[in-house]
């Protein structure tokens, strides 16, 4: 392999990773979604990680999959290996994963982005899934989350056009779950992953698996997964310590058992 396409580190109990391919506008390429499943399996086994920050660049969080790495495969080869299935390992992951978004999410970068639990995006974002003018369909989620996340009618628009989508419109149609100026980007992530993290992880896990849930399952078998996840939460000496934190007018101090 060549050198590293990703940057590690760790602040607070929030794990980052940095897609760094500046040269490609962070195209995602084999060895990138290697090291990067790999970084996240890492955070994801620490006990002092309590939330994930995905991002890239001021100017490309990531620009799409590296299609000189894909032009050449053929039809035998991308069903014999099953091309792609491992961009998907992102959702396998329990704790919440960020996508700080800034500059160009295209393609495989919007399926990136799409898969983390939500985005905060900075002004200069811009969003699209523009394979069909490649030849070729969204393969890494995107015909399916797009769909969950913005409607059918727009993401029709944008999968069947190409189309590119500004922040703004990515906001209203909620897409994102905040705009906010680039050069606060990382400290606004940081801190909301640093909240997220302050909390309860078994509480914060649930409530992402229910969330989910609600994505994967018909409503009622939804609202019954929902009730079974808050009675076994009544199981945690964190929902003890909450509740007598409420009651007791004090902040509650959690040890995630």
């Amino acid at each position: 392999m060549s050198e590293t396409t990703i940057i590690t580190e760790i602040k607070g109990r929030t794990g980052i990773i940095t897609l760094n391919r500046p040269k490609a506008l962070n195209a995602l390429n084999g060895q990138l979604i290697t090291e990067m499943n790999a970084a996240l399996d890492r955070f994801d086994a620490d006990s002092n990680i309590g939330c994930i920050i995905l991002t890239g660049s001021e100017k490309a969080f990531a620009a799409g999959a590296d299609i000189t790495e894909m032009k050449d495969k053929t039809f035998t080869e991308v069903t014999q290996e099953d091309f792609l299935w491992d961009w998907d390992h992102i959702t396998a992951i329990r704790k919440p994963i960020i996508a700080a978004v800034a500059g160009y999410a295209l393609g495989g970068g919007c399926e990136f982005a799409l898969a983390c639990d939500f985005i905060i995006a900075a002004e200069n974002a811009k969003f699209a899934l523009p394979e069909v003018t490649l030849g070729i369909i969204p393969g890494g989620g995107g015909t399916q989350r797009m769909a969950r996340a913005i409607g059918k009618a727009k993401a029709m628009e944008m999968i069947l056009t190409g189309r590119m989508m500004d922040v703004a419109e990515a906001e209203r149609l909620g897409l994102v779950a905040r705009v906010v100026p680039l050069e606060k980007l990382m400290d606004e992530a940081l801190a909301t992953a640093e909240k997220i993290a302050a909390l309860s992880q078994p509480v914060i896990a649930s409530a992402k698996r229910a969330v989910n849930a609600a994505f994967e399952t018909p409503l009622a078998e939804g609202l019954a997964f929902e009730r079974k996840s808050i009675h076994a939460l009544f199981a945690l000496d964190d929902q003890k310590e909450g509740m007598a934190a409420f009651v007791e007018k004090r902040k509650p101090v959690f040890r995630n058992r």
